[in-house]
Order: C-alpha cells, then sequence, then structure tokens
C-alpha cells in the first residue's frame, strides 16, 4: 500500500460534495492520489453530514465500518458537519478514529494527515474509555477551531465539484436566517460570500475545462454578499458571470430564500438566457401560523405575488419547493392549507421532509408531540397529491422540444436533463438513439411520466 494515497467518502448534499472536492484538490496537490478502494488507501476520509437524524445515522454507519476494518497503518479521519457540530461525541461512538476536522476548516486537510502522520495519535496523553470496553484508547487529533474566514482562505482549491459537463460552484457558506427547525447556523455559522473575483475565476476555469451548466449552491444564494455590504448581490454576481464564462450554456439558481427573490434578480433572469428559468425556492409550509412558528417568512401574499411576477416574465420558469410536513403545532386545517396552495400554485417539483427534533435548535423546546404514523399519513398525502401535478405539468411538454444535457447512455438509450432538471433531485429525459455525453440536444418530447419524459432527437 503507498501511504500516498487517499481514499474519500462524502456524504450529504451537493455543498459537501463541493467541499470533497476541495480537500481532494488539496490532498493531490500535496502528492497523494485518490483511490476508489478503502483497503489500498493510506488515509481514509469520511466527509459527514449531520443535518437530520438519518444523515447521522448514516455517517456513523460509514464511519463505524471503515474504522472495524482499517489496518494498523491507515489513518481515518472524520470531516464536515457531524464532527463540527459533536466532535467528542463522533470519537466516542466510533472507535479508532485517529482525525476530527471540522466543516468549517476543510481546507486545513493537509496539515491534519502532516500532524497524523508525525504521530499518529498526537493526544496520546488524554485517553477516554472506550465504548463497550474497559480499556482506554488515545484521544483523536480534534481540529475544530471557530473561525470566522470560512470561504476565503481555501489555500487556492476549486470551490467546486464537477459531474460530467455540470459543476456545482459554491458561492457562500453559512447562514443567518433564524428558521427554528435547523441547525445549519450552529454547524456553519453565519453567512460568509466568497469574493466576487474568486467565484467569477473559477467560473472562468470550469468554463475552459469545458463545462456546459454551473449549478450555484450555498445554505442561502439569495443572501450572497450581504455580509459584503453589497445589494443584490445575487443578481450582481449573475450579470458578471455571464459575462465573465460567456460559453457556459447554463446558469441554475439553487437555495432561494422567499422575500428576497428581488424585481432586479428576475429581471436578470429574463435577460440573460444563460440564466436558466429554474428556481429552487424551500417554502417549508403554507400555513402563516406554522410558518411563524418555524421563524419563517409568513407572507403567504409574497409568494403567489412573486411567483405570479416570475411566471408572467418568464412563461418557462421551472420552480423547485420543499415542504415539512408534522411540524409541531401542525393541525389537521393548516395542513390542509398547505395541499390547497400546493394544489393552486402546481409547482413543478416539490420535495418534502417528516420534522424530526434537532438538539440546539429553537424548535427543541416544542418537542416532537405529533405521531410518526400521522407524519407519515400526512407526507404520503402530499406526495400523492404532487405526484398526480407533476404528472399533468410533464404532460404539458408533450409535442414541445426542450434543449437537453446529455448525461449518459444505456442500451440505445441517450439520458439527461432539461432546463427543468437540476441533478440528482429532479427528473431525467430518456432519449432515443445514441448521444455525445455533455453535448446539448435538442429534443422533442414524446411521452410523461410522473417525474420523467421521453422523447426522440427533434432533428
Amino acid at each position: 500500500m503507498n501511504r500516498k494515497t487517499f481514499h474519500l467518502t462524502s456524504l450529504g448534499c451537493a455543498k459537501n460534495s463541493v467541499d470533497s472536492d476541495s480537500m481532494a484538490q488539496l490532498l493531490e496537490r500535496d502528492g497523494y492520489q485518490a483511490v476508489g478502494a478503502p483497503q489500498k488507501a493510506g488515509i481514509l476520509i469520511v466527509n459527514t453530514c449531520g443535518f437530520i437524524g438519518p444523515a447521522r445515522e448514516e455517517s456513523y454507519s460509514v464511519l463505524r465500518t471503515l474504522a472495524e476494518t482499517k489496518r494498523p497503518d491507515q489513518l481515518l479521519i472524520a470531516a464536515g458537519c457531524l464532527t463540527q457540530r459533536y466532535g467528542a461525541e463522533v470519537a466516542r461512538q466510533v472507535p479508532g478514529l485517529d482525525g476530527i476536522l471540522g466543516t468549517r476548516r476543510w481546507m486545513d486537510i493537509v496539515e491534519v494527515v502532516r500532524q497524523l502522520r508525525r504521530s499518529p495519535h498526537p493526544s496520546a496523553g488524554l485517553q477516554h474509555a472506550q465504548p463497550g470496553s474497559s480499556g482506554l484508547r488515545p484521544e483523536p487529533l480534534y481540529h475544530l477551531p471557530e473561525t470566522p474566514t470560512i470561504g476565503t482562505d481555501e489555500n487556492g482549491a476549486l470551490c467546486a465539484s464537477i459531474a460530467g459537463a455540470s459543476a456545482y460552484l459554491k458561492i457562500a457558506d453559512g447562514c443567518r436566517r433564524p428558521c427554528a427547525f435547523c441547525a445549519i447556523p450552529l454547524i456553519k455559522g453565519t453567512t460568509v460570500s466568497r469574493p466576487l473575483e474568486k467565484i467569477l475565476d473559477e467560473a472562468r476555469r470550469l468554463q475552459d475545462l469545458g463545462i456546459r451548466e454551473l449549478i450555484l449552491i450555498a445554505q442561502d444564494t439569495t443572501d450572497y454578499g450581504h455580509d459584503l455590504g453589497m445589494q443584490d448581490g445575487l443578481a450582481t454576481l449573475l450579470e458578471q458571470m455571464t459575462v465573465n464564462a460567456p460559453d457556459v450554456d447554463w446558469i441554475r439558481i439553487m437555495y432561494a430564500f422567499p422575500g428576497y427573490v428581488t424585481d432586479r434578480l428576475i429581471d436578470v433572469m429574463v435577460s440573460h438566457p444563460q440564466v436558466l428559468p429554474y428556481l429552487d425556492i424551500p417554502l417549508q409550509h403554507a400555513a402563516p401560523a406554522a410558518l411563524t412558528r418555524m421563524r419563517r417568512p409568513a407572507n403567504i401574499d409574497w409568494v403567489h405575488t412573486t411567483i405570479a411576477k416570475m411566471r408572467s416574465s418568464l412563461p418557462k420558469l421551472a420552480i423547485r419547493t420543499t415542504f415539512i410536513v408534522g411540524y409541531p403545532g401542525e393541525t389537521d386545517e393548516e395542513f390542509q392549507i398547505l395541499l390547497d396552495f400546493i394544489e393552486e400554485m402546481r409547482f413543478d417539483r416539490v420535495g418534502a421532509f417528516q420534522f424530526s427534533i434537532e438538539s440546539g435548535t429553537a424548535s427543541e423546546a416544542l418537542g416532537d408531540p405529533i405521531p410518526a404514523a400521522v407524519k407519515e399519513a400526512r407526507y404520503q398525502r402530499l406526495m400523492e397529491l404532487q405526484q398526480s401535478i407533476s404528472l399533468q405539468v410533464n404532460q404539458s411538454y408533450v409535442g414541445q422540444s426542450l434543449d437537453v444535457l446529455i448525461e449518459g447512455q444505456n442500451k440505445g438509450i441517450a439520458i439527461g436533463r432539461s432546463y427543468r432538471d437540476a441533478p440528482e433531485i429532479d427528473g431525467m429525459v430518456f432519449v432515443e438513439g445514441k448521444a455525445e455525453p455533455g453535448s446539448i440536444l435538442p429534443v422533442k418530447i414524446t411521452g410523461a411520466m410522473a417525474y420523467d419524459l421521453t422523447g426522440i432527437p427533434a432533428d
């Protein structure tokens, strides 16, 4: 086994994927080589997710599996959101960890590895009981500084995650919103926007690599630039990005916040064809009382007005949103308001989550009073309603032509996405015949399913 090799497992969202790829870049620049098999790696890294309970359990499961099978000459590092918030608890839950690196300092991965190489257990004098055993073991190296410079000192890493002809590009990290159910500010800290020129330089670099779709991500993209003193920072960034990376075909906006989709942002989307008529705007609920308990914007009139304005200005607009069911205090009447809202608004894409209590958040004091069976029933009703709406919306595209970014090929069928489809979370378009991955192909839509479309090359 080559000691200068690493295996990196990335869990959770696209923002984690960007951090994982950035860590990989820094390691490779230091002479390390990525390998696909854990048993062939000198360094094992898991970039964990700690957002909600199921994500935490997955992170623990992956870490324990690697810890139980790793050899004495391998080092295991837990990084990411889980370790940022629960560092000492992670060490207790996963015997055999060598290093713990928080999400705020992923850019220090090389220094952490160097410290571990100098001494596999640099805190060996500090020992604690191993769960399920009377024995003691060395503490792992903890690297969890509460730095305010997240997002501005990435040690030269390209803060993007490339998948085929698409790339996620991080524009900010952290969040200053007060949502009662969300632990992100506890994990990431407040919003820190990356410098405009750095983002534009990375957009140019990605363009030069042949990237055809840039997907802008942050905890809240519409808050970009607030901490830099910018007004309408996202609109400014988009305008300059279209100039600096003119050969990128698609620019997609994710994670917008209700109340912060401005008229100028809409104007930029209208006047710059590169910026897709697509918006991901998690609304979380539609009943004002429930939104107030969530500490979310409760002005539903704004939602109606803004979406009507966008649909008037952008007739092809596709909207994705997300809702929480079973939030503490959600009554049958409030849930019905949510269903009625979804039926009225007819969103292209909807995701839903059942509420799970998160320690340390404002909603913790509310408990988790709604029975699991009720939450599950409400979730199923919501998704069944949206499935019907999605099918009807998809059927309206039959006979039309859509540009499709081809991502792969399987048994004579080309597989890709239209402007309506963000990677991994939205639908696909299945196209008869062969097409080159990375190409953008005009496709005549011939069939519709609840989430996906089928078609043939338009020419």
